[in-house]
């Protein structure tokens, strides 16, 4: 799509304006029930639909298309996100009342470094074709790591702070409790940041690992830096909801793993192939309606099948119990 300066303008200024309606809705620290977090993600999906009609009515159908397929795809490998999310809400012990806050921040946090991937990784692309096949085998790489992940079946590790943040609390120093949503107090004449600050900084810095795989898998759909960056932006805004909405069906997900080790193993083949089309190889060529299809009918098995396995599962614990009782 040929994007005007104008357009972009417009469309981050739209983005800023829903973000504000959803802060200023949400202003107010407060436990998030499950319809109001319900509610929420049906208006960010809705949102997120509407804008892809808006590319189908004024861009054609392929740009309408790769929206879809990048949004849906950053939205189930968000959905991975989650799990660290719930390690650094336990981590800082955050009060529920304060954590729709820490992940709103953390999430803007994120779209903005996200921004930045995004630039480097269009700029690059479009000065050398040939890193089509880094990103195809670094996602080829990332599908195996996660299905070796996923065959370990290792218990939850403990969150641990990455550099920058250890280096931030050594510079200024943190509180020893929350302060309300202050970020910053003063304590013994010196300011010091507050466990609030340290948290959204730890979600927000946390998501540039995830976007090490996402990015790169986006543009393995499409090459155009608007859609790239406006279906990470729909993606990550819907994020905080998600994330009250499905927290507790996180565990019951059991085969997500494996679900996006084969999206991603998928769009890094579809990768390996553009780049050899771009060479001038004739191989066959992945449409966006195909890549489409396989993402969603992934998606849709992976949630059948982990559902029917956590529900087996959860059968074989109840009859076990009954059984010791019973021995007891």
């Amino acid at each position: 799509m040929d994007v005007s300066l104008t357009m972009w303008l417009v469309t981050i200024a739209g983005l800023c304006a829903l973000i504000g309606a959803d802060f200023f809705i949400g202003r107010k620290p407060h436990d998030v029930s499950i319809k109001e977090a319900g509610i929420w993600t049906v208006v960010w999906i809705v949102l997120a639909g509407l804008f892809g009609l808006g590319l189908l009515l004024f861009g054609g159908g392929q740009p309408a298309g790769e929206f879809f397929a990048g949004f849906i795809t950053e939205k189930s490998l968000s959905v991975d996100n989650l799990f660290v999310f719930v390690l650094i809400m336990a981590k800082f012990a955050v009060p529920s009342q304060y954590q729709q806050r820490v992940l709103l921040v953390g999430v803007l946090i994120a779209l903005v470094l996200r921004a930045v991937f995004i630039a480097a990784g269009a700029a690059i692309i479009a000065s050398f074709s040939w890193v089509f096949f880094i990103f195809g085998a670094f996602l080829i790489w990332t599908a195996w790591k996660l299905i070796q992940e996923a065959r370990a079946d290792e218990e939850d590790e403990e969150y641990e702070e990455n550099r920058l943040l250890k280096a931030a609390e050594k510079r200024f120093g943190v509180a020893d409790r929350y302060h309300g949503t202050k970020l910053f107090i003063q304590q013994h004449g010196k300011r010091v940041m507050t466990p609030m600050l340290v948290v959204m900084l730890a979600i927000g810095t946390t998501d540039v690992l995830f976007a090490l795989d996402s990015i790169p898998a986006i543009f393995g759909l499409t090459q155009d830096p608007y859609i790239v960056f406006t279906a990470n932006a729909f993606a990550l805004m819907g994020l905080r909801q998600l994330y009250f909405l499905i927290g507790g069906l996180l565990k019951k997900l059991v085969h997500l793993s494996y679900g996006l080790s084969v999206i991603l193993g998928f769009i890094g083949v579809k990768l390996v192939l553009h780049a050899l089309h771009e060479l001038g190889v004739h191989v066959p060529e992945i449409s966006i309606p195909a890549s489409l299809g396989v993402i969603c009918a992934v998606l849709v098995v992976t949630t059948i099948t982990s559902l029917y396995a956590a529900k087996k599962q959860e059968r074989a614990e109840a009859e076990a119990a009954g059984k010791q009782s019973i021995d007891a």
